[in-house]
């Protein structure tokens, strides 16, 4: 039998439910496969790992989690998502990384800390430009804007500035922590959408202004379609060339055009009481469908050779072309299809 184990923390609604579909599902098509919470203690190197799939929830959090994870997937288990390439992973490259892609990307610039990381003095800082440009990075950034860690999450340090002093008001607050400053977006329309598999696109009307339990648009308006065909391969895009099997990628609307603001997600939001039933339902499936999938198909995959590059990306390249012959799978605004404009 083939084991599906789901690490968590202090969600409540997802990991739940999502050992009950997988077994659910591997009931009703005969499949030898069983889901449960991974259990574990003391990790010993290079030993083998019951689960065939790991979903990962919390590893970015527990650096215990993330080291047996690895450990894992050396010998082995699949782990949605790759841990390798998550503890490389921050926000500013994956910035740096849309724009080569031709992804819209408001302008952002990395800072140097405010204060100096532990350990470090100024004799550490000698290649630091002093004093810095600000003139220069207000002037290519612009006002307002936003600044926020390079590799944070969850709103936590992010301070939304309109002129210098506003700025340097929340960058001596910043602390030690690596900082970016980004153009913030005059947004018409926001959407947040779950990608899965690097196939499977969700688009959910969003809105980040309104309290936390409003923020997901229940009735939706008209969307172009030609704008919505954007936002889905966009995220398609971004997240094959990340290589996450499943994110969150945000884009915020401005004139028409989808600036991607927020896309290093691998482990979103997926609370039933903080996005709504429906796109609970959905998030819950398609991640159920690709945990089995890959379940199923481990055993067809060769062992990639021991270095770190075929940690990040396995054997399959990392270029942005899709991963399996199926066409992507796209769904819209909470599980029904997104309103079509009126012709004019």
């Amino acid at each position: 039998m083939k084991k599906i184990g789901v690490l968590f923390g202090m969600e409540d609604t997802f990991p739940g439910a999502l050992v009950e579909r997988v077994n659910a599902i591997a009931l009703a098509s005969g499949h030898d496969i069983q889901a449960e919470f991974v259990q574990l203690g003391g990790v010993r190197m290079a030993h083998s790992c019951p689960y065939a799939v790991i979903v990962d929830r919390i590893s970015h959090d527990i650096p215990f989690y993330r080291g047996y994870l690895k450990n894992a997937v050396l010998t082995g288990t699949t782990v949605i998502n790759n841990p390798f390439w998550w503890s490389a992973d921050d926000k500013f490259f994956n910035y740096s990384l849309a724009q080569k892609l031709g992804v819209a990307v408001p302008p952002t610039v990395l800072l140097p800390h405010r204060e100096h990381p532990p350990g470090t003095t100024h004799r550490s800082m000698r290649n630091l430009e002093y004093p810095l440009d600000w003139d220069g990075i207000f002037e290519y950034v612009g006002f307002p804007a936003f600044l926020k860690p390079f590799d944070g999450g969850g709103w936590r340090d992010v301070y939304h500035v309109h002129n210098r002093e506003d700025f340097f008001r929340a960058y001596h607050q910043s602390r030690d922590l690596c900082m970016t400053l980004q153009r913030a977006v005059n947004f018409n329309e926001y959407f947040r959408c779950y990608v899965v598999g690097q196939e499977k696109v969700h688009i959910m009307p969003y809105d980040p202004r309104r309290p936390h339990h409003e923020r997901y648009v229940q009735d939706p308006p008209a969307y172009d379609q030609k704008l919505l065909q954007r936002v889905e391969q966009d995220a398609l895009k971004l997240c094959r060339a990340l290589g996450y099997d499943l994110n969150t990628v945000e884009f915020a609307v401005e004139d028409g055009v989808p600036y991607a603001i927020d896309f290093m997600n691998p482990a979103p939001d997926a609370d039933r009481f903080s996005v709504g039933e429906e796109n609970f339902e959905w998030i819950v499936s398609a991640v159920a469908d690709l945990a089995i999938e890959k379940a199923l198909h481990r055993d067809r995959q060769e062992a990639p050779p021991l270095n770190w590059w075929a940690w990040l990306g396995g054997a399959r390249s990392r270029g942005t072309e899709p991963p399996s012959k199926s066409a992507p799978k796209t769904t819209r605004a909470a599980g029904k299809p997104v309103k079509k404009a009126p012709k004019k």
